[in-house]
């Protein structure tokens, strides 16, 4: 006896489905991981040469799977230089380099909530993009987003809020979600019909060419990487697992159950990062932290920015 149609196929549906959501919590995981790294390495891996080795590992090994849409996009790549090259800064060079000098002066619970806001930043700047502009519903959850940021740049202490008292690393951090923010945004404008694979390798690219001066001065300040495990381990995970693994996952997982169902999976990016600060770091969970991210999850959800989600970042 066979089994009717609609059950035959709703089992391949659901494993599929099963692996799509597993697909987009590794990825979340191994992005949060990233934040734990650059935090437990900083005082031993210079914050600019680990940004620039992530990306140039990771070119290395995306540049053999690019191999063939690149020989037949090139042209078209080039030809888009005008949105790849700042897709490529934002993206690529300045947020990871901002996170990781953040990372220097923040824990990696304070980055990785900071983070989570990015939805928010995203719908208050569409504006200034020609997106369209944030209804009261959205206005409001941008606004209750935006006072769990404030919460947790000013630690919970209104002293800290009324002299604008934020540490240098939550500031980096800010300035990393606003670039990716930017990014994000700027996504729509990429050049149609190109291979996501070429386009991520071009991208990298870029952001490597655009770090390689920054590592240069970090160099000539004399500020240089032990070629150590500790380094090679750390490099390894962020170029591997943090960058190429996770956006294959992520981009794989979106492609079977679409943006909106994959989107809420970002927030699990803070969920997993803490667990891992609290684990490996030895970092608190504070009253300040739950509060904040209490406000900038359910601002994220009054803004109902799901639809305007680009791809996540760490």
């Amino acid at each position: 006896m066979s089994a009717p149609p609609a059950a035959a196929t709703a089992g391949p549906r659901a494993r599929g489905a099963a692996a799509a959501y597993l697909f987009l919590a590794l990825a979340a995981a191994f992005w949060s991981g990233n934040f734990v790294v650059g935090r437990a390495v900083h005082g031993h891996v210079p914050p600019v040469g680990l940004a620039f080795w992530r990306w140039a590992v990771a070119l290395a090994v995306l540049l053999p799977l690019a191999r063939r849409p690149l020989a037949a996009q090139w042209r078209t790549i080039l030809g888009a230089w005008r949105i790849v090259i700042p897709l490529g800064v934002l993206g690529v060079g300045n947020f990871n380099l901002f996170v990781y000098l953040g990372l220097t002066r923040t824990t990696a619970t304070s980055a990785l909530l900071l983070q989570s806001a990015c939805p928010a930043f995203i719908a208050a700047l569409s504006p200034l993009l020609g997106g369209g502009r944030p209804g009261r519903r959205q206005l409001a959850g941008i606004a209750v987003s935006l006072a769990g940021v404030l919460v947790i740049l000013g630690r919970g202490t209104l002293s800290a809020l009324a002299g604008l008292a934020f540490g240098a690393g939550d500031l980096w951090v800010l300035a990393a979600v606003l670039s990716w923010a930017f990014y994000t945004l700027l996504l729509a404008r990429r050049p149609a019909g190109v291979d996501p694979v070429a386009l991520l390798a071009a991208l990298v690219a870029v952001g490597v060419a655009w770090i390689a001066p920054f590592y240069a001065w970090e160099l000539a300040s004399g500020a240089r990487m032990a070629l150590d495990g500790v380094t090679v381990a750390s490099v390894a995970y962020v170029a591997v697992f943090a960058s190429v693994l996770a956006y294959r996952l992520w981009n794989e997982g979106v492609a079977r159950v679409g943006a909106n169902r994959a989107g809420p999976f970002i927030h699990l990016m803070p969920a997993f990062g803490s667990l891992l600060a609290v684990a490996l770091l030895g970092e608190a969970l504070r009253p300040f932290h739950l509060a904040g991210l209490a406000l900038v999850l359910g601002g994220v959800t009054l803004a109902g920015t799901s639809g305007r989600r680009g791809r996540a970042g760490a």
